[in-house]
């Protein structure tokens, strides 16, 4: 069952110079609990693309549709977690945690109840009461994930999610994504620049052309994760398809 598709997307952006094409004509099918990630040269549509996705803007032509429904707007069956952590510096991390739920009406027990399951979850217990400010980048992320995971989105929008992170802090966090998503299986597009990323998480990883941005291939990603990620990562079939997928970029950056 699809739960995303997307027919002949097309977007503009208006300027004094004129219309610059955004993404030309793109089509692309999601199926329920499946883990996509698109990647390409920088300024190809990918995060335009998540956008429109989520409802933040409107596309110029073709439809998206979630769950067989025409998107007109954000909802909460599309939960968006972006590069910058987008955290309240006033509220406490439960409070941050909470904040969702108390829009939607869920009374205060239940509120904190889910909180502090997402707590335990992502490895933040005694830092319930801390302000962001206090928490380093990789604990901030963690906070935006849970805070997007409590109201239970059908689908998880990620844009570049641990782009600013330390290399060490951002391969503990793709971890952390990749034990949840492999617990819960919730549907999950991924914007990212980050080739083993895209490999390491994904069961597909979509390549798109220069602007106007276009899906030019695609790759299937069927790696054993039951093991450790250095079982993983030192295997055969990632360095493999890794490779095809550095130089898929490659060619798009390079126009070749």
């Amino acid at each position: 069952m699809n739960r995303i598709s997307i027919q002949n997307l097309d977007k503009r952006y208006k300027t004094r110079d004129g219309d610059i094409p955004a993404l030309g004509s793109i089509s692309l099918d999601v199926a329920e609990g499946e883990f996509v990630t698109i990647i390409g040269p920088s300024g190809c549509g990918k995060s335009t693309l998540l956008y429109i996705l989520g409802g933040f803007i409107p596309a110029d032509g073709g439809t998206i549709r979630v769950d067989g429904k025409e998107i007109t707007g954000p909802g909460i069956d599309r939960g968006v977690v972006f590069q910058e952590y987008a955290l309240f510096p006033w509220l406490t991390v439960i409070q941050n945690i909470c904040y969702g739920l108390e829009m939607t009406g869920m009374p205060r027990a239940g509120r904190e109840q889910v909180a502090h399951r997402l707590i335990r979850t992502i490895g933040l217990e005694g830092f319930e009461n801390r302000f962001p400010r206090e928490l380093s980048g990789g604990m901030r992320q963690r906070v935006a994930i849970a805070r997007t995971l409590a109201y239970d989105p059908k689908i998880l929008l990620l844009d570049e999610p641990f782009g600013a992170l330390d290399s060490q802090t951002r391969e503990t966090m793709q971890d952390e994504l990749l034990r949840l998503w492999l617990a819960q299986r919730k549907t999950v597009v991924m914007v990212t620049h980050d080739v083993d990323e895209a490999v390491y998480l994904s069961e597909r990883v979509l390549v798109m052309s220069k602007r106007p941005g276009r899906i030019v291939r695609e790759f299937r990603v069927a790696l054993d994760r039951s093991g450790s990620r250095e079982q993983t990562v030192l295997s055969d079939a990632f360095t493999r398809l890794r490779n095809e997928v550095w130089l898929c970029v490659r060619q798009q950056v390079g126009g070749g």
